[in-house]
């Protein structure tokens, strides 16, 4: 369970929603709307006492606890020496100890046993938003917030990663994602948020209605075939 209530700044402006457990997230919105700004203040990356996790204040809460509730996964990999091998990222990423047979597994789940010895420097950007997914599996907190996770994948690693949210390799998802075909085909609930508010909070189906679409994209995206497509 998470909620937030009443959080306000510079940049957001009364955030208030909540989700049940095991409820999934989308998050929408322009650039600049202020999705990383939620994320890092829901994971307590901004610290506030405006956000509960399992009936506790974030505040409240140890590191150590704190990782365990809830995520946040960046954008962009960035790690301290990027000579590390594919398989020894992941064994940074066992919270108590190294976890040989998960780490096999995981690295058969995301197809790179190509990549398992190689340097993490040597990996194109698309490859390392793939190590992000495989430590969030690996640290598999009760929630993950996914920020840009599917940015710089091509077609047929992004089917692998909707297969792989699907499948609940993980626990509680939040995603913010600009991919709207993938938002559509994950049927997570929807918040969208332009210049620091809430737009809209609610069900997939109720968001990706032709009404709404209209008002949020201004007639620049239409469903064809249960898929959505860009006005051209």
């Amino acid at each position: 369970m998470l909620e937030i209530n009443n959080y306000n700044s510079n940049i957001l402006s009364d955030i208030t929603f909540s989700l049940k457990t095991n409820e999934n997230l989308i998050i929408l919105g322009e650039n600049g709307a202020g999705k990383s700004t939620l994320a890092k203040v829901l994971s307590n990356l901004i610290e506030n006492n405006n956000v509960n996790v399992f009936n506790q204040n974030i505040s409240d809460l140890s590191d150590n606890k704190r990782s365990e509730y809830i995520n946040y996964i960046p954008p962009k990999l960035s790690i301290f020496d990027e000579y590390i091998t594919l398989r020894e990222f992941f064994e940074l990423a066992c919270i108590n100890q190294i976890d040989n047979k998960k780490i096999d597994d995981l690295i058969n789940i995301l197809n790179l046993e190509k990549l398992e010895h190689k340097h993490c420097k040597a990996f194109s950007s698309g490859e390392k938003q793939l190590l992000l997914l495989g430590s969030s599996i690996m640290h598999n907190a009760k929630i993950t917030i996914f920020d840009e996770l599917t940015a710089n994948l091509d077609i047929s690693r992004l089917k692998e990663v909707f297969d792989i949210f699907k499948a609940n390799y993980l626990q509680q998802k939040i995603v913010i994602t600009h991919n709207l075909d993938l938002a559509y085909a994950l049927k997570y609930k929807v918040l969208y948020m332009k210049d620091g508010k809430i737009l809209f909070f609610g069900e997939n189906d109720e968001f990706f209605s032709t009404e709404n679409l209209k008002r949020f994209y201004n007639n620049s995206i239409q469903k064809v075939n249960e898929h959505l497509v860009v006005n051209l």
